[in-house]
């Protein structure tokens, strides 16, 4: 079965690099503007991405839904957002988001 193309577009508030409460974002972090969340505020997304244009700080990143990062002790899950073209495995996933995602205790669902 293929993967689900339905394009997000996510707002940065947290590009790369970012600091807060001590911790650096080691990507770009977001979310979906309109769509809310188990917290009650808009979805929370990670950008998942290996292109160099992708690396850099972003305002905004138009991608597809790829993982979502199941918290077990937390009232919401965070979303990975890719572009079509890439593949990530859930090791490859918990590495890159660890800097914030080792203050919980979760499980990726990849969404393919």
């Amino acid at each position: 079965m293929g993967r689900i193309n339905i394009s997000l577009r996510a707002i940065i508030d947290r590009p790369v690099g970012y600091i807060h409460n001590g911790t650096v974002y080691q990507l770009n972090y977001g979310f979906i503007e309109g769509l809310f969340a188990g917290d009650g505020e808009e979805q929370d997304v990670y950008i998942l991405s290996r292109k160099v244009e992708n690396l850099v700080p972003l305002s905004s990143f138009e991608g597809v839904l790829y993982a979502i990062i199941h918290r077990l002790n937390d009232v919401e899950d965070k979303w990975g957002l890719t572009t079509d073209a890439e593949d990530f495995t859930s090791e490859e996933i918990a590495k890159a988001t660890f800097f914030q995602e080792q203050y919980f205790t979760s499980k990726i669902e990849l969404i393919n």
